[in-house]
């Protein structure tokens, strides 16, 4: 078994925590190793949502598709190497990773401080915008707008979070996933909701001319996970993700799965640092 890197304590106890809960997730023989294995392998391996579109998800010809599947396939090139895809659930993103299943993630992973404990997050290389939405007919600037409204929000998610605290006087109602909060809003059943940057599409398509973005909550970015104290895979994916911004490609891949420009990303975020110390 090879030696194992540096890795916090903390880690380490998630690590036992994940995968006494997710017996699927098995350890392998040691973790997946350094870049230069990975090189002389000829093949890097990445995980990646499989059930998520646009952003990572196996299209109907069983392919990983979406815009995390083509920034995988291009750091792979970046490496000179081929790509082996693994599509994993939410739960089984961060497991996954400590256990050495994968070499790195570009796993829908937004970047928050708690998870920041227990992976090594890169430079951000996504933003997912999160709005309340909400009839055009009815005026919702701002959070004072909520007042008395009943509003839906997706369970434990972060507009969830935003709209309990910022929505103090509204009825905040939670649904087990964004289906049902798009069909509560349809429905009737609320008058606005908070949702990410694709429910404008979602519900022109089930209501098409009837709803708006009313008014922006936050943006959520999305950063490459890799293992803590593995400098080297930090560095390798800090380094293309500088490299695609700059040369157009992730405004390319942007504009084919997010139809929109790429945001414009912080330098900094607090508690989740960018590169190994």
């Amino acid at each position: 078994m090879k030696e194992f890197r540096k890795i916090t304590r903390r880690s380490l106890l998630a690590l036992a925590a994940c995968v006494a809960a997710l017996p699927a997730i098995q350890a392998t023989d040691a973790f997946a190793g350094t870049v230069a294995e990975a090189k002389s392998k000829g093949k890097v391996v990445i995980g990646i949502q499989g059930d998520n579109s646009p952003w990572g998800f196996v299209n109907s010809s069983g392919v990983q598709d979406g815009l995390d599947a083509d920034i995988g396939k291009a750091f792979a090139d970046s490496l000179g190497v081929k790509v082996e895809f693994v599509p994993l659930a939410v739960a089984n993103r961060i497991p996954a990773l400590l256990t050495g299943k994968v070499d790195v993630l570009f796993a829908t992973m937004g970047m928050t401080a708690e998870r920041a404990k227990t992976i090594q997050y890169s430079k951000p290389y996504a933003g997912n915008v999160l709005s309340v939405y909400g009839p055009k007919d009815k005026k919702i600037a701002g959070y004072d707008d909520l007042k008395g409204m009943n509003v839906g929000v997706p369970k434990s998610s972060a507009m969830d979070t935003s709209l309990t605290a910022g929505a103090k006087t509204a009825n905040i109602l939670r649904f087990d996933d964004d289906a049902a909060n798009i069909q509560a809003l349809i429905a009737g059943q609320v008058e606005a909701v908070g949702g990410n940057q694709f429910y404008g599409d979602r519900l022109n398509a089930a209501a098409a001319g009837k709803y708006e973005s009313k008014f922006d909550l936050t943006t959520l970015y999305n950063g490459a996970g890799t293992r803590p104290g593995e400098k080297d895979w930090n560095e390798s994916v800090n380094t293309f993700i500088d490299k695609i911004k700059a040369d157009g490609t992730l405004a390319k891949i942007y504009a084919k799965w997010m139809k929109r420009d790429v945001p414009a990303f912080p330098d900094s975020l607090p508690d989740i640092p960018f590169t190994v110390k």
